[in-house]
C-alpha cells in the first residue's frame, strides 16, 4: 500500500509549519470550518501532475505573514521515499522558483511523483458536476485520466497551445495556408492522442463498474461514455486514419472557426456522458443524494482502476465526504474505502461522523496552524 507516514508543511496557506506523523490506514481530520482541513488534502494534492485539487496558483499558497515561498514534503511508508515540492521566496526581481525534489534531488516536475505516488480525490465543487457544464466533466475526467498515465497532462497543454495558435491564425493571417496546415497537422495528431488517452479509460473504468456491480449497494453503478465527433472518429478508425479525417475537418471548418473566434472541433469540445444505469436515467435528473452516490461510487471505482493500471494503489482525498451522507451510506462508504487497500484521507466538521471508522483509523482535530490526536 502507498501510504504517507509524515507531512511537513512550511508556510503553507495557514500553517507556519507542521510535522504530522500518520498511522492509520483511513485518516480522518475533523476541525471547525475554516481551520485548515483541506489545506492538508491540498498540500497533499500538489504532488500530482496539474494545479492540486483547488486548481490554484503556487503563489496564492503561500501563508499570507511568511516569507514568500513555502514548503511540502511527505515521507512514504513503503519504501522511504521522501518527496517534495514547494516554491522559493521571490528573488530581488520579485521571481519565484517552483521545486520538486525526489529523495534531496532535483524532479523535473509533479509527473516525476507519479513514479511513487498517485493521487485521486472527491471535493464539494463536484457535488453538481452532472448538471454542470461540459467543460466541468472534461476536466473530471482529465483528472481520471493523469491517474492513470501522467503523460495526458503533457499532451493535453500542448493541444491547448496549438489551438490557441490556430485561433490567432484565423484572425490575424487566415490566408498563411502553410501555416494553417502545420498547426492543423498537430493539432490532429494531438487531439487523438488526448481523445484516445480519454477513451481507454472510460472503457477501463466501465468495465471496473461492471465487475464490481451490486444490486444492493447504496452506491449505484454508473455508465459512462464519451461524447463528440473526434470521440466518434477514435471509436471507429484506426489511429493515423482518424488523424487524417479530423485534419480535413479542420480544414473545412475554417470559415466557422474564424467567425466564432474558436476551433468548434475537436476534444476541447467532447463531453462525459453519465447515467443511473439502475434507473436508467441521465446522471443529472436523479435526486441530490444520488447524485452524490454515483459519484462516489466513480470514485471509489476510479481508485479500483489506478491501482490496477499502476501496480500503486492510490492515496484517495475525500474533502467533506460524509456530511450529507445518511446513516447507512456512511457506514457503506467506510466499508467500501477499508477493502481499497488504500490510504485514504478524509476531512468533516463533526468528530461524530467518523465514529464507525474501522480500528485502523486515526482520528486527527485540526485547529488554526495544528495539528493533533483526537482527544
Amino acid at each position: 500500500m502507498t501510504a504517507v507516514a509524515r507531512l511537513t508543511l512550511q508556510n503553507f496557506r495557514s500553517y507556519p509549519a507542521l510535522d504530522l506523523a500518520i498511522e492509520g490506514r483511513l485518516v480522518a481530520l475533523c476541525g471547525e470550518n475554516g481551520a485548515g482541513k483541506t489545506n492538508l488534502l491540498e498540500a497533499l494534492s500538489l504532488f500530482a501532475p496539474g494545479r492540486g485539487l483547488r486548481r490554484a496558483d503556487l503563489a496564492d499558497m503561500v501563508r499570507v505573514s511568511g516569507d514568500g515561498g513555502f514548503a511540502v514534503s511527505v515521507g512514504l511508508a513503503d519504501d522511504g521515499a521522501r518527496l517534495g515540492i514547494g516554491l522559493e521566496p521571490p528573488d530581488g526581481e520579485g521571481r519565484r522558483t517552483r521545486l520538486a525534489r525526489i529523495d534531496g534531488a532535483p524532479a523535473s516536475s509533479a509527473t516525476a511523483f507519479s513514479e511513487y505516488l498517485r493521487l485521486v480525490w472527491l471535493t464539494p465543487d463536484l457535488d453538481g458536476l452532472f448538471r454542470g457544464s461540459a467543460g466541468e466533466r472534461r476536466r473530471f475526467l482529465d483528472r481520471l485520466v493523469l491517474a492513470v498515465d501522467p503523460a495526458h497532462g503533457t499532451r493535453s497543454n500542448a493541444l491547448e497551445k496549438a489551438l490557441r495558435s490556430r485561433n490567432r491564425i484565423l484572425e490575424e493571417s487566415p490566408f498563411e495556408r502553410r501555416w494553417l496546415d502545420s498547426v492543423e497537422r498537430e493539432i490532429a495528431e494531438l487531439g487523438v492522442a488526448v481523445a484516445a488517452a480519454r477513451a481507454e479509460t472510460v472503457a477501463r473504468l466501465s468495465a471496473i463498474i461492471a465487475q464490481n456491480r451490486d444490486e444492493s449497494s447504496p452506491f449505484p453503478h454508473a455508465q459512462i461514455r464519451l461524447e463528440g465527433e473526434i470521440d466518434a472518429l477514435v471509436e471507429s478508425l484506426p489511429a493515423l486514419d482518424a488523424e487524417d479525417r479530423y485534419r480535413e475537418l479542420l480544414a473545412q471548418m475554417r470559415p466557422r472557426d474564424k467567425a466564432a473566434g474558436r476551433t468548434l472541433a475537436g476534444p476541447q469540445a467532447s463531453d462525459l456522458l453519465v447515467r443511473h444505469a439502475l434507473k436508467d436515467i441521465p446522471a443529472g435528473q436523479g435526486s441530490t443524494g444520488e447524485q452524490k452516490a454515483l459519484l462516489i461510487g466513480l470514485v471509489l471505482a476510479h481508485a479500483r482502476l489506478v491501482a490496477s493500471m499502476s501496480d500503486l494503489p492510490p492515496l484517495v482525498l475525500l474533502d467533506e465526504i460524509a456530511a450529507h451522507l445518511d446513516p447507512r451510506r456512511r457506514a457503506a462508504l467506510y466499508a467500501g474505502l477499508g477493502e481499497l487497500g488504500c490510504q485514504v484521507w478524509m476531512t468533516g466538521a463533526d468528530p461524530a461522523l467518523f465514529g464507525d471508522l474501522p480500528p485502523q483509523s486515526q482520528r486527527l482535530l485540526v485547529t488554526p496552524g495544528n495539528v493533533a490526536a483526537l482527544p
